[in-house]
């Protein structure tokens, strides 16, 4: 292929790199994870509340990675309030699942800034055949594309498993139990899928640059030794 095409391709893998990374830090940040509605069951019960009844105890929530924010409808109104992960709900959410998360999206930040730049190394400098050169650049994008894919199972795995909505609406709540209404994955959960499509198609590009995947190059075998052997 020739070099300007090259060019072009890793420099918009490079784009491409970049964008993943800003997308992931703000996204990181953000409180767009999951947003849906909590019941108050206690409330419901009491006036045995049904239909469109139920609405006056039906409140909101939505939260990221690190703070959030519910809205409590026990039938007496709205009582808005925000909270936070750290150190609020330390007590009450599964820390060591819930860190992980944050951890696998640094490394996705990190590793997507790692990539960026050497495919502008890749595109304007010399490449190497190491780490540093055009099979490297396998690495970083497969790397980025798996943690990407691990953060939304994990903090899938979260919220269905572990019922992190039903625990965040039942901290520091006595009198009333709330349970899980309806649920759904907000914005910043859909931007990590966007950028494991985008690594996807990074690691395409660079196949298209002519570089082969790795452990697949064409082993050429040696025959002038064999037809040597068979002389004797």
């Amino acid at each position: 292929m020739p070099s300007r095409q090259k060019q072009l391709l890793f420099s918009v893998s490079g784009i491409l790199g970049f964008s993943c990374a800003v997308t992931a830090a703000v996204a990181t940040g953000l409180p767009y994870w999951l947003s849906g509605a909590v019941l108050c069951r206690t409330g419901a019960e009491l006036v045995n509340a049904t239909g469109a009844e139920l609405d006056k105890f039906v409140g909101e929530l939505s939260y990221g990675l690190f703070h959030g924010q519910r809205v409590k409808q026990c039938g007496l109104g709205s009582r808005a309030s925000r909270f936070s992960f750290f150190p609020d709900l330390l007590s009450t959410i599964p820390t060591g699942l819930h860190v992980t998360i944050i951890f696998f999206c640094g490394a996705v930040v990190l590793f997507s800034s790692v990539a960026t730049g050497f495919f502008f190394f890749n595109a304007f400098g010399r490449p190497y055949e190491t780490l540093r050169g055009p099979m490297g650049l396998y690495l970083w994008t497969f790397i980025t594309c798996i943690s990407s894919c691990l953060v939304m199972i994990l903090f899938a795995s979260e919220v269905k498993l572990n019922h992190l909505s039903e625990r965040i609406a039942n901290f520091n709540n006595e009198n009333f139990i709330f349970q899980t209404y309806t649920e759904r994955y907000d914005q910043c959960f859909w931007l990590f899928f966007l950028i494991f499509l985008l690594q996807g198609l990074n690691g395409l590009l660079v196949r298209l640059a002519g570089i082969q995947f790795p452990f697949q190059e064409s082993k050429e075998v040696d025959l002038s030794g064999g037809a040597a052997d068979l002389m004797y």
